[in-house]
C-alpha cells in the first residue's frame, strides 16, 4: 500500500493521491457496512450468491460483499398473535364468533424462512379451520363450559400442523365467545333467575338455621334453669341434714352434761352424809323430773323426807316407763 502512496505520488503528484485516499475510504465503508452484530434472541438467516449458507446467533459476524446477504432476521422470542373473531357453527347450528389468541415461538429460522409464505397468515387460517372443525362436533351449551378442552385440542393439532414450518405453538386461548343476542338474552334471563333461586335458598337456609340456634338456645336455658334448681334442692336439703345433725348433737351434748352433773352429785351426796334438806331436795328434783316425762302414773309418797318411800316412788315410774 505505502508503495502504491509513493508510485501515485511519484508518478502524478497530489491527484493520485486524493483518489487513492477515496479508494480507500470507500473500502473501509464497505467493510464496516458488512460487519453484522446479531443481539440476543435473534437469528440471521444468510444466503450466499442467492442459496441458503448458515445461520448467524448472537455475536459479531461478517458479510462478504457482493456474495452474502441477509435473507431474514428471524426473533426466537415466544410471540402473541391475537387473531380476529371467526364465525363458526355449533352442532345444533348456532352461529357464534369466536376470536383466538396464539401463543407461539420460532424454533426453526431456516424452516420458518422456507418453509411457508407468510407464516402468519398461514397460522390465521390454520387456526380458524380447526376451530370450527371443533365446534361443529359441539352444541352450544358444551361450547361455553369447555373452553379448556377445546384450547388443549386446538393447541395440540396447530403443533403439529406448524411443526414443518418451524414453529411451536405453546397454546391457543379462546379469547371471546360471543353467541347471537337472542341466546345472550336468553342465557341472562336464565342467569339471572338462577341467582334469585339461589338467594332463595341461602335465605332459607338461614332462617332454618336462625330457628335451629334459637330452639337450642331455649332447650339450653331449661336445662340449666332445671339443673340450678335441683342444686338449689340439694343445698337446702344438706343444709337441713346439717341442721339436724347439728340439733341432735347439741341435745346429746346436753343430755352428756346433765347425766355427769347428776353423777358428780350423787358422788358427793355419797362421799358425805346428806342432811334431810338435801335429801329432801334431791327427792323434789327427781319427783320433776319424773313428772316431765311420758310417765302417765305418778305416785306422790306421804312421806317425802323418807329415801325409802322415794325410792319406790322412783321405781313404780320406771316400771310404768318400760309398759
Amino acid at each position: 500500500m505505502f508503495s502504491a502512496f509513493a508510485f501515485a505520488l511519484e508518478s502524478e503528484g497530489y491527484g493520485g493521491l486524493i483518489a487513492v485516499l477515496i479508494l480507500l475510504v470507500i473500502i473501509v465503508v464497505i467493510f464496516v457496512a458488512n460487519i453484522k452484530i446479531v443481539p440476543q434472541a435473534s437469528v440471521y438467516v444468510i444466503e450466499r450468491l442467492g442459496s441458503f449458507y448458515q445461520e448467524w446467533h448472537t455475536g459479531p459476524h461478517f458479510l462478504i460483499p457482493f456474495f452474502d446477504h441477509v435473507a431474514k432476521v428471524v426473533t426466537i422470542k415466544e410471540q402473541v398473535v391475537d387473531f380476529k373473531p371467526q364465525p363458526v357453527i355449533t352442532k345444533d347450528n348456532v352461529t357464534m364468533q369466536i376470536d383466538t389468541v396464539v401463543f407461539f415461538q420460532v424454533t426453526d429460522a431456516k424452516q420458518y424462512t422456507y418453509g411457508v409464505e407468510r407464516p402468519m397468515a398461514a397460522i390465521e387460517n390454520l387456526s380458524a379451520t380447526t376451530l370450527r372443525n371443533i365446534i361443529g362436533e359441539m352444541e352450544l351449551d358444551a361450547t361455553l363450559t369447555s373452553r379448556d378442552v377445546i384450547n388443549t385440542k386446538i393447541t395440540a393439532i396447530l403443533d403439529q400442523a406448524t411443526d414443518r414450518w418451524g414453529i411451536k405453538v405453546n397454546r391457543v386461548e379462546l379469547k371471546n365467545i360471543l353467541p347471537p343476542r337472542e341466546i345472550q338474552d336468553a342465557m341472562e334471563k336464565q342467569m339471572k333467575a338462577e341467582r334469585e333461586r339461589r338467594e332463595k335458598i341461602l335465605q332459607a337456609e338461614g332462617d332454618k338455621k336462625s330457628a335451629i340456634l334459637v330452639a337450642e338456645g331455649e332447650k339450653e336455658s331449661k336445662v340449666l334453669r332445671a339443673q340450678a334448681d335441683k342444686e338449689a334442692l340439694i343445698l337446702a336439703a344438706e343444709a337441713e341434714k346439717q341442721a339436724m345433725l347439728l340439733r341432735a348433737e347439741a341435745i346429746k351434748q346436753q343430755k352428756m352434761l346433765e347425766a355427769e352433773g347428776e353423777a358428780q352429785a350423787l358422788q358427793m351426796l355419797n362421799s358425805q352424809e346428806p342432811t334431810d334438806r338435801i335429801i329432801q331436795l334431791k327427792s323434789l328434783e327427781a319427783f320433776a323430773k319424773a313428772a316431765d316425762g311420758r310417765a302417765t302414773k305418778i305416785i306422790i309418797p306421804s312421806e317425802v323426807q323418807g329415801l325409802a318411800s322415794l325410792t319406790a316412788a322412783l321405781k313404780s315410774v320406771a316400771e310404768d316407763d318400760k309398759k
